[in-house]
């Protein structure tokens, strides 16, 4: 009988418990709770020495987003597969429009190009492929979606960094907050930068004093080579390519595919990284059946779905790609959209 009454007891604890979650959740996102919220980081923007007025100017809108929240919440189901993906992300309309920029801005991307070191035909393809060219950036007010993500407390720390870092950009001069829009998620701009990647990567490429990633044809190009130069891209190499496996290949070669964080991928890579011609030893060919390339480079081996899926032999630019966005699909997508702004040549 004692059994079946802690039983009880321990089973309405937890109802309890369970219903005073609940009702603190109920209570977080309400709008009220907001503005109190809203009141603090104002606060805490003080001890981080931001100046009065700027705070107010920066907050004078500030509004909850309940949109936000449910992006941030929502979890996409795992259905797709490269197969599908790709021609879903690279359909044959974003590569004739890759084509057709890529010519128009030629001169100013050769430019940038030979300055940071980056092939322009990678920067198109990221341009198009983050925010189909500039034609969808977000029309959140950065502010706004931050301190709504920062409320909702699931990773208020990471968002509370976005955000000081989205005041001192506003510090800084280079957008009023009015026009500082950008995705849920608080990515601005036509490269989709988060604040914090804005202050380590966006350079000023036309000199006039400001680092517009919105506008700004030149500092968005730039700030994206930038952002590639600091990474480790190397002009002399490309993203990889798409290879055939030998029968019986040992797959225990490639980079694990959920290492959980990208300082365990880079490890994985290093561990499993070979030479081209260790790798054709090992059996591995092109696509077309013939040998890889007869250089001297290393390069890691990745499955984006499994060994029965396509494969890939990664240089290391692969690297800076995965820095930018953890995620094979993502990276497959830029390789293929830029091999084909490549292929055939744009005279």
């Amino acid at each position: 009988m004692i059994k079946v009454h802690t039983l009880l007891f321990s089973l309405l604890t937890l109802n309890i418990s369970l219903l005073f979650t609940n009702t603190l959740q109920a209570k977080e996102l309400t709008i009220i709770g907001f503005e109190q919220y809203v009141v603090t980081l104002k606060a805490e923007a003080l001890t981080h020495g931001f100046t009065q007025a700027l705070i107010d100017s920066s907050f004078a809108k500030v509004k909850f987003h309940q949109r936000a929240v449910s992006a941030d919440r929502k979890q996409p189901e795992k259905v797709e597969t490269l197969d599908t993906y790709l021609p879903k992300r690279v359909p044959s309309w974003k590569v004739q429009k890759a084509r057709k920029l890529y010519k128009q801005h030629q001169v100013i991307l050769t430019e940038i190009g030979n300055k940071y070191g980056v092939q322009p035909r990678f920067i198109v393809a990221l341009w198009g492929l983050e925010t189909n060219f500039g034609k969808f950036t977000g029309g959140y007010n950065v502010v706004s979606a931050l301190s709504t993500l920062a409320y909702e407390g699931r990773r208020e720390a990471f968002f509370k960094k976005q955000l000081w870092a989205a005041l001192t950009i506003l510090k800084q001069g280079h957008i009023d907050s009015a026009n500082m829009k950008g995705s849920w998620a608080g990515a601005m701009g036509q490269n989709q930068f988060m604040p914090t990647s804005f202050l380590a990567y966006a350079v000023d490429g036309d000199g006039d004093g400001k680092k517009d990633i919105w506008q700004n044809q030149v500092d968005i190009f730039a700030s994206m080579a930038n952002y590639l130069q600091k990474e480790g891209w190397d002009d002399k190499l490309t993203w990889g390519r798409q290879v055939k496996l030998p029968l019986n290949f040992d797959t225990a070669l490639a980079i694990p595919k959920n290492t959980g964080s990208r300082k365990n991928w880079l490890k994985a890579w290093a561990k499993t990284e070979k030479t081209l011609a260790q790798w054709q030893a090992l059996g591995i060919r092109r696509t077309d059946g013939t040998n890889l390339p007869n250089v001297d480079i290393k390069a890691a081996l990745v499955f984006p779905d499994d060994e029965k899926g396509r494969v890939y032999l990664a240089y290391n630019n692969y690297k800076s790609l995965m820095h930018w966005n953890l995620s094979y699909y993502f990276v497959s997508s830029v390789g293929h959209l830029s091999d084909r702004i490549k292929f055939p040549p744009i005279h």
